[in-house]
Order: structure tokens, then C-alpha cells, then sequence
């Protein structure tokens, strides 16, 4: 058997875990590896320092698993990681993470701008949101507002189960879909209740079809 790098090794591995999960591997100073997944990506690169504050630190100060929710302070978002170290003999050489995205903090409701002030839309409510003109714009079956989140933030605090990102400017509610109909390389166009029509980028159509079963 030819030789292996770790990238490929870890990339392979990474396989294994579901795509809600993110997996970076740092020495004690630095990253040497990251890989994004589709639901929560830290923007790491290979070479970045390992930052004060980050699940990976903590680790490696205290050569110790280390599991919990980090806030938005350290990396613009917030997450839940879990950090294991690793030795060669008794040293320490640095740690694996793996980093889910953070739960819904209990809110049901996204406050949209209006012409005349804010509305709150229940989530079951919201069909899809949408990014254009550096905004994100909600939508209901009747009405349409925007929000000062990003649809990244959006990913983040949505409850899961519900909804999913299909595109880097589109998340939609799966409740809301009406009908999924195909479209050029292996994408999709999904009909909505209200009958816009949202479409599945290829970046995200393995992704969808997993998520939906189909």
C-alpha cells in the first residue's frame, strides 16, 4: 500500500461523522488541519494560531478532554466543541476537535423589519430566507421582512430539524416544501407553499438529499 498522508487519512475519517460536524487538528501551537462541514464552518486555516478562549486551548493547557459551548466572541459564532489531547509517550503533540453547531437558545420567533416597525414570525411560520442586496430577507406565506443576521448566524440559532441551508444564499423551512423538482447537474428546484421557487446548489444537493432522504 502506497504511503498515506494524515490529510487523506483524515479527510477519510472525517467521512465517518455526520455533516453537522466540523473537525480541526492543531499542534500545541498552531492548526494543521481543518475540515468544514455543511452546517458549521470556523473559517480555521492550516497555520492559524490556536486562539485563548477556543475549545482546542483549553485542551492543550490542561492536557485534558475539554467539551463544551464556546460563545461568539472567539470565532464570530458560536459553537459546541469537544477537544480530545494526544501524546507521543508523555508529551503532548497537540489535539483533535470536533465542532457542532450551537442549539437554538429557545427563541421561536424571528423579529423581522417592516415598513412600520417589527414583526415576530413564529419559525413553523417562515418559509425561507433569503440573502441579496447585504441583506437577509424573511419570508412568509403573506409578508417579508429583513433581519441584521447573516444567513450563517440564521444557521445557527434556527432549530435544525426544520431548517436547512440549499444554497449559500437560501435557507428553507422542509415543512414549507410543496414539491422537489429536478433540475441541471444534479441539483433541484424546491417548490414552496407560497410558490416561489428556491433552488439547491450542487454544493448542497448530497447534503439535502441525506438530510430528506430521497
Amino acid at each position: 500500500m502506497k504511503d498515506i498522508t494524515i490529510g487523506s487519512l483524515l479527510d477519510v475519517i472525517g467521512e465517518l461523522f455526520s455533516d453537522e460536524i466540523s473537525i480541526a487538528v492543531s499542534n500545541t501551537k498552531e492548526y494543521v488541519y481543518y475540515r468544514p462541514s455543511k452546517r458549521i464552518d470556523l473559517k480555521i486555516k492550516p497555520g492559524d494560531k490556536v486562539k485563548e478562549g477556543t475549545i482546542a486551548y483549553k485542551a492543550i493547557t490542561s492536557k485534558q478532554k475539554a467539551s463544551e459551548f464556546i460563545n461568539r466572541d472567539v470565532f464570530g459564532i458560536p459553537y459546541h466543541g469537544m477537544a480530545v489531547p494526544f501524546f507521543h509517550g508523555n508529551e503532548l503533540e497537540g489535539c483533535v476537535t470536533a465542532i457542532y453547531p450551537a442549539l437554538t437558545d429557545g427563541k421561536s420567533v424571528v423579529t423581522v423589519k417592516s415598513q412600520d416597525g417589527w414583526i415576530p414570525i413564529p419559525f413553523s411560520e417562515c418559509l425561507y430566507l433569503e440573502a441579496k442586496d447585504k441583506k437577509i430577507h424573511v419570508y412568509t406565506n403573506d409578508f417579508s421582512g429583513t433581519h441584521k443576521y447573516s444567513l450563517q448566524e440564521f444557521e445557527y440559532t434556527l432549530p435544525k430539524d426544520s431548517f436547512i441551508r440549499c444554497h449559500r444564499s437560501f435557507i428553507v423551512n422542509v415543512n414549507q416544501i410543496k414539491e422537489i423538482h429536478p433540475d441541471t447537474h444534479s441539483t433541484f428546484v424546491l417548490e414552496m407553499n407560497n410558490g416561489a421557487r428556491v433552488p439547491v446548489s450542487q454544493n448542497y444537493s448530497s447534503y439535502f438529499r441525506k438530510l430528506l432522504g430521497f
